[in-house]
């Protein structure tokens, strides 16, 4: 069993970014993704903002080299191109050295795909022509799909706990490891922009036409994005004599089981999650550089995150930021592509900004970074992701020191 788990690889593709090096280039240059829907069809797409990967599902399957004919979602194409950079960033070239195993989260699936075709499947007269499409909405078949990609056949499973869920992923790789089920973990989600989700939020009145303004006084909703994060995760054996990212240090989830959608008034479930992964860690909260925060630009989730902020670090809160601006809310890879953000931040020893930021909220007076902070001691990274149902969860992220 391993006492420790170490992050040796990242993988990245969002709205800001088609790999690692371009993220950091946007992070660094304070490029936000968020613009107008391009890719499909949709009655709000003329006053929609939402953080799109500008790539065709043709040209995702040209970068993963599989058949234009071949019947993959555009979630299981983003986690693909995600996840093999994290595999070729770890230097993992045979993967059969150590037990392997790929946790995935999504929440969209093969929606998308779907979608375009639910009428067909439903007419008595067709021949379900359609059925392998339909087949791509389970949430497992990305992760299948992402795991006959990298050549993983140790251990699937797949997590699907709205916006925590890759963060749940990424917690749940870690105790595989720690108890000896596998020696090394791909882990973190991916998703994909849909008309399902688009008209969902759309119902919940939660969407920004303009893009968002996390921890803003006048924040009016979220954007929705799409795109894939993956960590490699491996225990002190397997990354022995490795390039060593940092460690996962932490983590913690609960659940304040308030409301279906909404986040506990007093922030009682992220005060948990926060709590849970500080004694898994046996950090102190005062030892926190920077937290990459939740903070979705919805009134609720924005005052509940930092009212619980306020509990736990008082009036010494550390340099926090949310990066939903850059991205936008990508739902169930919001945890594993912040996870890679959170990375990048220790590696670099950058502060990334809170774009759209101009008055604090009321209750809070908190103010985020709003600029890039340069050459800044980080040793220790939080990153909070709450999802629907009041599942919420954080991950602790240190420096490896001497």
């Amino acid at each position: 069993m391993s006492s420790k788990v170490f992050i040796t690889g990242i993988g990245i593709i969002s709205a800001i970014g088609n790999n690692v090096e371009e993220t950091l280039s946007s992070l660094q240059k304070g490029e936000s993704g968020i613009g107008k829907l391009d890719n499909f069809s949709s009655r709000h797409r003329d006053h929609l903002a939402v953080g799109e990967i500008k790539e065709s599902d043709d040209l995702l399957k040209t970068r993963c080299g599989v058949s234009q004919t071949s019947r993959y979602s555009r979630t299981s194409l983003l986690g693909m191109i995600a996840a093999k950079e994290a595999m070729l960033n770890a230097g993992i070239i045979d993967i059969s050295q150590f037990r392997t195993g790929i946790v995935s989260a999504t929440s969209v699936g093969g929606m998308g795909v779907a979608e375009n075709h639910f009428l067909e499947y439903l007419d008595p007269d067709d021949d379900n022509k359609f059925l392998d499409y339909i087949n791509t909405l389970d949430c497992s078949d990305s992760t299948e799909q992402i795991a006959a990609h990298l050549g993983i056949t140790d251990y699937l499973s797949t997590i699907s706990t709205a916006c925590s869920s890759s963060a749940n992923a990424i917690m749940f790789g870690a105790r595989l490891i720690k108890h000896g089920i596998v020696d090394r973990v791909i882990a973190g989600g991916t998703d994909s922009l849909s008309r399902f989700t688009i008209n969902g939020f759309m119902s919940l009145k939660i969407l920004d036409e303009q893009p968002c303004k996390p921890f803003d006084a006048s924040r009016n909703g979220l954007n929705l994005g799409e795109g894939a994060g993956y960590v490699v995760l491996e225990s002190e054996a397997a990354a022995k004599g490795k390039n060593i990212l940092c460690e996962l240090s932490g983590y913690g989830n609960a659940n304040d089981a308030y409301h279906q959608t909404s986040s506990s008034p007093q922030g009682k479930g992220a005060l948990a999650a926060m709590q849970k992964a500080f004694v898994v860690s046996g950090l102190s909260p005062d030892k926190i550089d920077y937290i990459n925060a939740h903070g979705t630009g919805t009134e609720i989730n924005d005052l509940s995150e930092g009212l619980a902020l306020r509990q736990l670090f008082g009036d010494k809160i550390p340099h926090f930021s949310s990066t939903k601006a850059y991205t936008g809310h990508t739902l169930a890879a919001a945890g594993g592509i912040e996870a890679v953000f959170s990375i990048l931040a220790l590696q670099h020893k950058l502060v990334f900004p809170n774009l759209n930021f101009n008055t604090p909220i009321t209750e809070l007076e908190m103010i985020p970074a709003q600029s890039l902070i340069k050459g800044v001691q980080i040793n220790h990274v939080l990153s909070n992701s709450f999802g629907f149902g009041g599942n919420t969860s954080s991950l602790l992220f240190s420096k490896i020191t001497a």
